[in-house]
C-alpha cells in the first residue's frame, strides 16, 4: 500500500514490550520504566491480529522490537503465530543479545528469519557503563549461540556516540574482515534521555567515511548506505537519520507495545488499534499509512515524540 506521499509501505516494526533488562543511557532512565498492568500491553493474540491485518494492508516484513523483546512472556508464541501468516516474507527481531544463549535455537525453530543485535561497544567496562547492568560476555555468547542455531548474516546496530565509542569504529570495521556480519553505525538521535546531551555526542555518519577512506560503497539496503573493505566477508552500514534525512525512502510503520500506530518514530500523532478487529482494524492501519508524515525535523529540533525509544520500539 502507498502512503499519502507515494511511498510503498511494506514494513512493520511491532513492539511487544517497553521493558528491558538493560538501562542504556540514551534510551531509558536509570530506574527503568514503571511496569504496567499486563492489560495495558498488547496480548499475544492482539500482536498476531495486528500483524495479520498489516499483512493484508501490504506489509511483507515484520520486525519485533521492545524494550527488549526476549523478556516478553509468550514471545515465542508471538513469533510462531506471526510466522504462519500467509504473505509474510520476513520475520526479524532486534535484541540486545543477552538472552540469546538460551533462546537462539527456540527462536529459529519458531520461524524467525534474521536477528539484529544492538552492540555499542566492544569493551567490557564501557558496556557495563552504558547498559548500567549488562555484561559484554553475555552478548558475545549470544552471538555464538545465534550462529550455532543457523542465523546467518547477523547485523549489529552500533549507536555512534562522540566521546564514548567513536574511538572503536576501527575495531568494529575490522570484525567484517573475517565475519559475514554487517556492522551498522546509527547516528544518535536527539530524543528521550539524550535530548540535552552535549552536541559533540551527535556525530554525522560520514565521519566514518572520512576516517576510513578504504571503504568502498556497495549496494544499499533499505535506508542504510552500505560499504565494504576490499576482500572483507562482511559489510558496513551507515544509517543517518539526522545528517542525511532518509524520509523519502522510509517504508515502515510502527506499533507500540500499548497498541498505538505511529507513522513516524518522531511524530506525536498516534492511532489506537486496541479493541479493533477485522475490517475496523485494517481500516485504522490503512488510515495510519495514509497519514504518514512526509518527514521528521531532527535537523531542526529534537524529536517531536514525547515517548522514549523503549516506549516506541527500537
Amino acid at each position: 500500500m502507498q502512503d499519502g506521499c507515494g511511498r510503498t509501505i511494506d514494513y512493520l516494526r511491532l513492539s511487544v514490550t517497553d521493558l528491558c533488562n538493560y538501562r542504556c543511557r540514551y534510551c531509558m532512565p536509570e530506574e527503568g520504566v514503571c511496569k504496567r498492568d499486563h492489560r495495558e500491553i498488547l496480548s499475544v493474540e492482539e500482536c498476531i491480529e495486528i500483524a495479520e491485518a498489516s499483512v493484508r494492508c501490504g506489509v511483507k516484513k515484520i520486525r519485533l522490537t521492545g524494550g527488549e523483546p526476549l523478556v516478553r512472556q509468550g514471545f515465542l508464541e508471538i513469533c510462531r503465530g506471526i510466522r504462519q501468516i500467509p504473505g509474510l516474507e520476513e520475520l526479524c527481531i532486534t535484541t540486545n543479545g543477552a538472552l540469546l544463549p538460551e533462546l537462539a535455537k527456540p527462536l529459529r525453530e519458531a520461524g524467525v528469519d534474521r536477528l539484529n543485535i544492538s552492540l555499542d561497544t566492544l569493551r567490557p567496562e564501557r558496556f557495563a557503563h552504558m547498559t548500567r547492568r549488562g555484561r559484554l560476555s553475555d552478548v558475545l555468547e549470544g552471538v555464538a549461540a545465534a550462529e550455532r542455531a543457523g542465523f546467518s548474516g547477523l547485523k549489529f546496530d552500533v549507536v555512534l556516540i562522540g566521546g564514548f565509542n567513536d574511538d572503536e569504529v576501527g575495531d568494529f570495521i575490522e570484525l567484517t574482515r573475517e565475519h559475514p556480519w554487517e556492522i551498522r553505525f546509527i547516528e544518535l538521535m536527539p530524543m528521550g534521555p539524550c535530548t540535552g546531551w552535549d552536541k559533540r555526542c551527535f556525530l554525522p555518519g560520514n565521519t566514518i567515511l572520512e576516517r576510513f577512506p578504504a571503504l568502498r560503497q556497495v549496494e544499499p539496503q533499505g535506508v542504510a548506505l552500505r560499504f565494504q573493505l576490499p576482500g572483507a566477508k562482511g559489510a558496513i552500514g551507515l544509517i543517518s537519520p539526522v545528517s542525511h534525512e532518509f524520509c523519502g525512502q522510509c517504508r515502515r510503520i510502527r506499533v507500540t507495545a500499548d497498541g498505538k500506530l505511529k507513522g513516524c518514530l518522531h511524530a506525536r500523532e498516534e492511532i489506537s488499534l486496541r479493541g479493533l478487529h477485522g475490517g475496523e482494524l485494517e481500516a485504522a492501519i490503512r488510515r495510519g499509512i495514509l497519514q504518514k508524515p512526509l518527514r521528521h525535523h531532527l535537523s531542526e529540533r529534537a524529536s517531536d515524540t514525547p515517548r522514549t525509544m523503549n516506549q516506541i520500539g527500537g
